[in-house]
């Protein structure tokens, strides 16, 4: 390993990212009462161009008008290849009130998109002396992204979250889908005459977090399209967490009760963590580097593993 220690992420709870469109206020309400941990929202893909204004405007108001308690308040912005990126930024940092968390930047292709960016924001709180620093959440969208992730991960030290934009994704790369997150029909293997289904995002997913975790950014799951598949929802959102993110979008409300199972750790989980760092205790005041647990083999490396899973359930606890 290194010796250049790796960064730890924010220590914020971000199971669950409920999304809502900005031109849709009456749903706003609801959202700041639900259980996601983080509230995007929208001013990109689910507004149409003849909203943006009013959803701007919308959005701005709801940031001071709304409680909404101690979940992470974040707006998507509109692309950098769009007209209307600027003005989002602009108004909603010289007009939105100081609740406002973090700026989500779409279809992030290098490190010179987030330079852009934070080069408005910076100038514009030190013009109207905006005491909160805002944060940002980058998606990554397109083949540039991933070709790029890593720089895009180390790119400011704004940047807290990074995501998986599936749908953008999959037509940048040209893949045959118009399914947004899950497995895809096409995509699988022939053993013995039996189709078995692999996963197409599992390698973008795992570039993300090893970039996230380089630079001690939290990788986020994205979107799943078919909010009427529970089953399948909860399946992606178990095969993330095992990759290491921390949380995954909803498009729906009924998801977040699924996110926020999946990325909790569970009692049996946190109380097997609790017993190996217990057991390494042991054998570290015997002299030993390692011992065994339920017949396996437990060392240093399996203490940073349990850690982890501590850490989670005692910040979601808190």
């Amino acid at each position: 390993m290194s010796f250049r220690l790796q960064p730890a992420a924010p220590a914020r709870p971000n199971r669950c990212q409920l999304f809502g469109p900005g031109s849709r206020p009456a749903i706003f309400e609801k959202m700041a009462s639900s259980a996601a941990d983080v509230i995007n929202l929208d001013l990109e893909d689910s507004v149409a161009p003849s909203d943006k204004d009013s959803a701007r405007a919308n959005v701005i108001a709801a940031i001071s008008e709304h409680d909404w308690g101690t979940k992470t308040l974040s707006v998507r912005i509109n692309g950098l290849d769009t007209p209307y990126w600027y003005r989002d930024v602009v108004d909603l940092m010289e007009q939105a009130g100081e609740r406002l968390d973090q700026i989500m930047i779409p279809k992030v292709g290098c490190a010179a998109d987030i330079y852009a960016v934070d080069a408005l924001v910076t100038a514009i709180e030190a013009a109207k002396g905006r005491s909160k620093r805002i944060s940002f959440e980058v998606i990554i969208e397109s083949a540039a992204g991933v070709a790029h992730v890593e720089e895009i991960a180390a790119s400011s030290p704004r940047l807290q979250a990074m995501s998986l934009g599936a749908a953008d994704f999959a037509a940048s790369m040209g893949m045959q889908t118009t399914g947004i997150g899950g497995t895809q029909e096409n995509y699988y293997m022939l053993r013995e005459g039996e189709k078995h289904w692999s996963d197409p995002w599992h390698w973008a997913q795992a570039a993300i977090v090893a970039a996230c975790r380089t630079h001690g950014v939290l990788p986020v799951d994205g979107p799943f399209g078919d909010f009427s598949d529970d089953e399948g929802y909860r399946a992606q959102a178990r095969r993330s967490a095992t990759l290491g993110m921390v949380g995954k979008w909803a498009i729906h409300p009924k998801q977040i009760g699924i996110a926020n199972e999946v990325f909790t750790p569970s009692e049996e989980a946190v109380a097997e963590a609790r017993e190996i760092l217990a057991a390494m205790e042991q054998a570290k005041a015997n002299g030993e580097g390692a011992t065994v647990y339920k017949g396996r083999l437990v060392d240093i490396a399996s203490i940073k593993q349990a850690e982890v899973i501590v850490r989670q359930s005692e910040m979601i606890a808190g």
